[in-house]
């Protein structure tokens, strides 16, 4: 029993990881268009794909442990909030100059839209 749990919360993730990525890479993708970063576009792409890449496994799986007895909305807002700051950290590495607020916006964009598709369509 316990291992198709492990696979289901796995699969469950994957779809959490690729929504996340799917609202995340475009935002980040034109804020460094944007704001003129030079690099070449597959520079640019593992870029923005590497923010969410980085932080969303420890959102999902290291959060809830380290603050199961926390809430909810505790937890959510700890995880979000380390999301932001992490990814505006890691893309201010690559030039963008204004790195935490891209990241609060795409950040916001992923959870506003995955919360309101769960409301309305029970996924993701």
């Amino acid at each position: 029993m316990h291992g198709a749990r492990a696979v289901v919360r796995m699969m469950r993730w994957a779809v959490a990881f690729a929504f996340t990525q799917v609202v995340e890479v475009p935002v980040y993708l034109a804020a460094m268009h944007r704001e003129r970063v030079e690099a070449r576009r597959a520079v640019r792409f593992c870029a923005a794909f590497g923010a969410s890449a980085l932080t969303h496994p420890i959102v999902w799986f290291i959060f809830p442990r380290l603050l199961s007895r926390q809430g909810y909305w505790t937890l959510f807002a700890a995880a979000e909030a380390f999301a932001v700051v992490a990814e505006g950290c890691y893309l201010g590495l690559f030039g963008l100059r204004r790195a935490l607020r891209w990241a609060l916006c795409a950040n916001a964009l992923s959870v506003g839209l995955g919360l309101a598709l769960r409301s309305c369509v029970g996924w993701p």
